[in-house]
Order: C-alpha cells, then sequence, then structure tokens
C-alpha cells in the first residue's frame, strides 16, 4: 500500500510529544485504527468490497496436513487390575484359564509393559511395546493383530 504521507515521527523530530499532546494519548494500536482486520466488523462497510476481493479472507485454503494415528496405551499392570470388572462387563471372555481381551473393545490401541503380569492373556492389539509382549510371553498368554512397521525412508531434498 502506498503512503501519501511521511510518518508522524519523521515529521516531529525535536518535538516532545509529536503533535499528540500528553504522551499518554498516543500509546497503543488504536491510534492508529488496529492492527490487522481490525475495523471489518459489522461497521466496516468502507473496508468491505476490498475484503470480498481477498479469498484468504473467507473459506479454508491452504494444505491440511495428514493426521497420524493417535495411540492410546494401557500398561500390563493397569489391564490386569482391571480384568474381573471386564469379564463382568462382557467385553473380556474367559476361555479355559486365559483372558481373551480386545484392546480396541476396551478403547485402546497399545500395550504397554509396565508392571508384572499373573494372568495368562491372548492380547488382540494393533500396537505392543517389546517388554509387554515379553511379560505376555512369560506369563504363558500371546499377542496377536499386532501392525507391521514400515520401515522410514528419508523424503529426498529438492
Amino acid at each position: 500500500m502506498v503512503r501519501r504521507h511521511r510518518a508522524k515521527q519523521t515529521r516531529q523530530r525535536g518535538s516532545h510529544t509529536h503533535g499528540f499532546g500528553s504522551m499518554k494519548k498516543a500509546r497503543g494500536s488504536g491510534n492508529k485504527g488496529g492492527v490487522g482486520m481490525a475495523g471489518s466488523g459489522k461497521r466496516g462497510d468502507s473496508k468491505k468490497p476490498s475484503l470480498w476481493k481477498n479469498p484468504r479472507w473467507q473459506g479454508r485454503y491452504g494444505f491440511t496436513r495428514l493426521r497420524a494415528e493417535r495411540i492410546t496405551g494401557i500398561n500390563v499392570r493397569d489391564l490386569e487390575q482391571r480384568l474381573p470388572g471386564y469379564v463382568a462387563l462382557g467385553i473380556v471372555e474367559k476361555k479355559n484359564e486365559v483372558y481373551e481381551v480386545s484392546l480396541q473393545a476396551l478403547g485402546y490401541n497399545k500395550l504397554l509393559g509396565t508392571g508384572v503380569l499373573k494372568s495368562k492373556l491372548s492380547v488382540t492389539t494393533p500396537y505392543a511395546s517389546k517388554g509387554a509382549m515379553e511379560s505376555v510371553k512369560k506369563a504363558g498368554g500371546q499377542v496377536l493383530g499386532l501392525k507391521e512397521k514400515k520401515p522410514v525412508s528419508p523424503e529426498p531434498k529438492q
């Protein structure tokens, strides 16, 4: 935007208050009409035609980022503590001393390894940590339904 006048600061050199009277009167952006989209509200009729032409003022624009899958994990310790409640609700089944657990039915998608496991579990989950898999196998259970990790290849620089 082209300026018609020099800034008041440069024209008022040597003047203590730059022509504004008291020093408190000229503080802040309100003195110059605001910053950015200020004044484009309900009564900003003189500003609106220039905003209609600007595609960035209304609607969506730009790129949308791909969102990674959100991981919600549960520790082996917490899962074992909650097993009786899950069996009572019918979410987890017990067959021949083995609890069949679907973590996604419980609202989780990763099994974590904190804690010691004493019950035999057959856990179906897309993700599990190494420690969790070891503790499940040590207790006599198994982990099913794991997704394979894809090797991450670096993107070529342009």
